[in-house]
């Protein structure tokens, strides 16, 4: 008997995490690959009329193999391919919500290159956890398929970048010099024309063949340090990077001082003008204190959950968008910008976010960006290669004995002010620092954040709070 979609995916050992179906690379068969294809596209065929679908892919080895069996098992249905190649995440869904088909995008953004993922979008944006259900519950039968890609079409690609030429204006960035780090990012291709179009001088950084997994909340040292060796040597005004598939920003001052994720979403809402925002609680409390949004909602962490914020924020406010601890900006309505219109692309951008400070950084350094804000810092890192469940177990056990967990982390002397497990466990206390502890959802890993009044308290927390639960954690694993 032929095992149903739903059987060869829930015994692949890979499940949905914050954001997309995430797994070891040697657990992506081309059956499984098929299997989820064919389940999220019969999930769309259920409310929508599907003829065609797009699929885009990120630079590591493994994707295009992905992508053939997605390919091949979308025909097998009837469903006609648009293959786009190697492109930004947020190109694809711009595309895609453009012509009203699914789409589905091969990427393990920041994670290692043993590991891979699946990123699905419905014709209007992205799936909901709704969808995530359906997907590894269908119950049809897997049909027979051929992996094949088609030839790629580059018309993805070029609508992006011609999205933003728009609406910026061609010397917007004119006697700024940007250094693009290139390493592997999907839209290495695409940044440097984009920005000489807008009166940049570019100098290309490190672009290398080997797949590199930048992640934007917790910069490796190695990378603190280029970015500072850079901007020295080169006098840059900006350094401009992404994650692996090119939907979290990296950006960094012109001291090479990498900026974080929430606070360069905080200046770009700020710039274009929104009224309401809704971020993860995970994200630094300059926001409200800024005073700069009527509203402002916070979501358990990853982009369906500040999705779903924004779909019950848009009958209230007409300007409204969110962002990720990562960077990641969604623009969730249109808005008006130099007097044009720039469509909503609710998922995670990173080029809108990199245009618009950097721009602005030919009037305002963009250090002097960062410090007109609320004097609020944060830091993050993680423990890795710790089982998602032993990080569980540890939080639930946590949030039920907090004076353990307090005295464990030998800050029992603090008084606590709130406590906050709409995502892991949040400590606010009494002195303004936070802490914050959670699973990773797309990796085994657990993650700290932390908030102070300074930069050297809050990686000082992260560090004296990872030290201590590693050697505990470690144990428990063992």
């Amino acid at each position: 008997m032929k095992k149903s979609l739903e059987q060869i995916i829930g015994e692949s050992g890979i499940s949905f995490g914050t954001s997309g179906a995430r797994g070891l690379v040697s657990d992506f068969s081309d059956d499984v690959v098929a299997s989820f294809a064919q389940s999220f596209l019969r999930v769309m065929q259920g409310e929508f009329h599907v003829s065609r679908v797009a699929i885009g892919i990120d630079n590591r080895p493994s994707s295009p193999a992905m992508a053939a069996a997605c390919a091949g098992a979308a025909q097998a249905l009837g469903i006609a391919v648009d293959y786009y190649g190697i492109l930004p995440t947020p190109a694809l869904a711009y595309q895609a919500m453009q012509d009203s088909v699914p789409a589905i995008m091969v990427t393990g953004s920041h994670i290692p290159f043993d590991r891979n993922g699946l990123k699905f979008y419905r014709p209007t944006g992205e799936i909901t956890k709704a969808d995530e259900l359906a997907i590894v519950s269908t119950d049809s039968e897997l049909t027979s398929y051929t992996a094949a890609l088609p030839a790629i079409n580059p018309l993805a690609a070029a609508n992006y970048i011609q999205r933003y030429r728009d609406v910026f204006a061609p010397g917007i960035m004119q006697g700024l010099h940007i250094g693009l780090y290139e390493h592997s990012s999907a839209g290495r291709d695409l940044y440097a024309d984009l920005f000489r179009s807008l009166g940049a001088q570019v100098t290309s950084l490190e672009r290398t063949d080997t797949f590199v997994p930048i992640d934007t909340e917790a910069v490796a040292e190695a990378d603190v340090q280029k970015g500072r060796r850079w901007s020295k040597e080169y006098r840059f005004d900006a350094l401009f990077s992404t994650d692996g598939d090119g939907d979290r920003p990296l950006i960094a001052d012109e001291n090479g001082q990498w900026l974080r994720g929430d606070i360069v979403g905080l200046l770009c809402a700020r710039q274009l003008g929104i009224s309401a925002l809704a971020v993860p609680v995970s994200c630094n409390t300059a926001i409200e204190k800024c005073g700069a949004f009527a509203k402002v909602t916070r979501t358990k962490i990853g982009s369906p959950y500040v999705i779903a914020a924004l779909e019950e924020l848009a009958p209230h406010f007409s300007a409204i968008a969110g962002f990720e601890a990562n960077g990641g900006f969604l623009l969730g309505s249109d808005v008006q910008l130099n007097g044009k219109l720039l469509k909503a692309l609710p998922t995670r951008d990173a080029l809108l976010p990199g245009i618009a400070l950097i721009a602005a950084a030919a009037n305002t350094k963009l250090s002097a960006q960062v410090a007109t804000l609320p004097a609020r810092f944060t830091a993050s890192d993680r423990i890795q290669n710790i089982p998602t469940s032993n990080s569980k177990a540890f939080l639930a056990e946590a949030s039920e004995d907090q004076s353990a967990l307090l005295n464990l982390l030998e800050m029992s002397s603090k008084t606590v002010d709130s406590i906050n497990t709409t995502d892991g466990l949040r400590i606010s206390f009494h002195e303004g620092e936070i802490i914050h502890l959670r699973p990773s959802g797309n990796a085994p890993e657990l993650r700290c954040y932390a908030e102070a009044d300074n930069q050297k308290t809050a990686a000082t927390l992260v560090k004296n709070v990872l030290d201590k639960l590693q050697v505990r954690l470690t144990q428990t694993s063992t």
